[in-house]
């Protein structure tokens, strides 16, 4: 019996996701964080229209943002309408929001948004990444060693 899906909208699960953040730096910690969001961006974000890929957090004014987050305009008859790389406000406590900000001025450390998803209660969250920039060596060794994870599971698979 097979299961049929009522719309194409996300209720819980990932809407975006920056694949290629893991690639270009070296995620030392993730922090879930809640993001402040208007109803055409929440349904924008339920079609999983979201792009991640050029965003990043930092502070303003002692809070945490998300900036150049793409969400684009929802096309279902809203009257209100919204900027699609706005900054957005992201929640934190206050002992996260200090920890992460030092480490971002003490080490040099850049937050990234990894993905953008639903939790189980249907509420939108940022996965953010406190990460190192890697360089050009560094991304060979980590491809080379995803290479020989991926054969290795091969090989032992293929012996029993």
């Amino acid at each position: 019996m097979a299961e049929k899906r009522k719309s194409g909208l996300i209720s819980h699960g990932m809407a975006a996701q920056n694949r290629k953040a893991r690639y270009d730096y070296t995620i030392k910690e993730t922090v879930e964080a809640g993001i402040v969001l208007k109803g055409p961006e929440v349904k924008s974000l339920r079609l999983g229209r979201a792009t991640l890929t050029e965003a990043f957090a930092g502070e303003r004014d002692g809070e945490v943002w998300l900036f150049n987050c793409y969400i684009p305009e929802y096309q279902g008859g809203v009257l209100s309408r919204f900027e699609p790389r706005a900054p957005r406000k992201l929640l934190l406590h206050h002992k996260q929001i200090d920890k992460m900000l030092g480490a971002v001025a003490r080490d040099g450390q850049t937050l990234i948004p990894l993905d953008i998803h639903f939790n189980e209660r249907g509420v939108a969250k940022v996965l953010l990444g406190l990460a190192e920039g890697r360089k050009k060596a560094d991304k060979r060794q980590a491809v080379a060693a995803r290479d020989w994870q991926r054969d290795k599971a091969r090989l032992l698979r293929a012996r029993g």
